[in-house]
């Protein structure tokens, strides 16, 4: 078990959005800081300059992985940053949310540890767990509801 992130970057496909909206916000329920970027980025922002400064600055990197992601280019840009970065090593999770191979982003994903449940309640109380926090039911987004 590590320490919760001073800051976590979630890294996720647009067409994934509503799943990773809920698990941001259920992550946010229980006091675990996420830079995602819909919620970040204002529209006259240079946003490839706020990204990187996020990547920089977070000490954790989750990535959503489904059939959407492996054709994401910018997904699979900010997977290869956060690979790079020695302060990262251990802090890289992919929460798989289909039947997506998450090595189908980068064979690298074979040592870098996987959620893989279910069902979107299983993911969050493992993303959760790993940071020795239990799930609180009445904290819990679930993909497709307002926030």
């Amino acid at each position: 078990m590590t320490s919760s992130p001073a800051e976590l970057f979630l890294s996720h496909s647009a067409a994934d959005g509503p799943a990773a909206l809920a698990l941001a916000e259920t992550l946010r329920r229980h006091g675990v800081p996420v830079w995602y970027a819909p919620d970040r980025l204002v529209g006259s922002e240079l946003w490839i300059d706020e990204i990187g400064a996020a990547l920089d600055r977070c000490d954790w990197f989750l990535v959503l992985v489904s059939s959407q992601t492996r054709n994401s280019f910018w997904v699979k840009r900010e997977i290869q940053y956060a690979l790079t970065q020695g302060r990262l090593v251990g802090r890289i999770t992919a929460v798989v949310v289909d039947s997506t191979d998450a090595r189908d982003l980068s064979w690298v994903f074979q040592t870098v540890q996987q959620i893989r449940e279910a069902d979107f309640t299983q993911s969050a109380r493992q993303v959760l767990r790993m940071w020795g926090i239990g799930l609180d039911a009445s904290k819990l987004a679930t993909p497709g509801d307002p926030s």
